[in-house]
């Protein structure tokens, strides 16, 4: 059975979708059966980052409707072996409840070794469809002092929602910025209150991905590339330093 994982933040800009898809083609290159779920209805930006904008049919509105089954509604990558995607709807129907997607991510845990739900920002109604699903939950959060207090809540939310392990992403640290602002990782980890699992360099590199519609995996990084692998790795179980920043 596999592990369900939803990758949120408190506030926009954390580079939450960046990070699903990298994590996820991780995963997936490692051998592991991989499915990244886009979460936010109306606003999907997931299929850029995997590269598959022009290549997804369906969605999981389709398969709540039960207009269609799960393994029709996927689509496999083109390039990445064990690299699996589905979409959000256009629009998510009112009627549409968190518990009605808790059974589809029993359905999915049952198929792959892990479901990465990249969840919208904030803590709304598609937060909290992807938190009922979730095994485990990814707090990605940047030294800003609004992302650190929108994570410290979206940490407080996600544990009343019934999700026990948390871990906490630091992306997009730029040491210079720290030293400016007098902030360090002790900082950051001690405001949202969850365990790290890692921390993400800047890197222009994954921008660059994102906006060629080219997985970062295939693009290339300098700095991130190999932290998002450690990353993966944790998550298989490894025992893997943080490393220098």
């Amino acid at each position: 059975m596999g592990t369900v994982i939803v990758i949120t933040s408190g506030k926009g800009g954390t580079g939450k979708t960046a990070c699903t898809a990298a994590i996820g083609s991780f995963l997936a290159r490692s051998g592991c059966k991989t499915l990244c779920v886009d979460m936010d209805a109306a606003l999907r930006n997931l299929d850029m980052a995997l590269g598959l904008s022009e290549q997804v049919c369906f969605d999981y509105g389709d398969i709540l409707s039960g207009r269609i089954p799960p393994e029709e509604a996927v689509t496999a990558h083109p390039t990445l072996e064990n690299l699996y995607f589905l979409s959000a709807p256009t629009e998510l129907p009112l009627e549409t409840e968190a518990e009605g997607f808790a059974e589809l991510a029993d359905t999915l845990r049952q198929s792959y070794d892990f479901v990465l739900l990249d969840s919208p920002a904030g803590i709304g109604r598609g937060f909290r469809m992807a938190a009922s699903g979730a095994d485990m939950a990814l707090v990605t959060a940047t030294g800003d002092l609004a992302s650190l207090r929108d994570g410290q809540r979206t940490v407080q939310e996600l544990r009343a929602l019934g999700v026990e392990e948390i871990r906490l992403l630091v992306n997009r640290v730029n040491p210079k910025v720290y030293r400016r602002i007098r902030r360090d990782l002790d900082d950051v980890i001690d405001t949202v209150g969850a365990r790290l699992i890692g921390v993400i360099s800047e890197d222009e590199s994954v921008s660059e991905a994102g906006n060629l519609e080219i997985p970062l995996i295939e693009y290339g990084a300098r700095r991130a590339w190999g932290q998002f692998e450690n990353v993966a790795a944790r998550l298989r179980g490894e025992k893997v330093k943080l490393g220098r920043i």
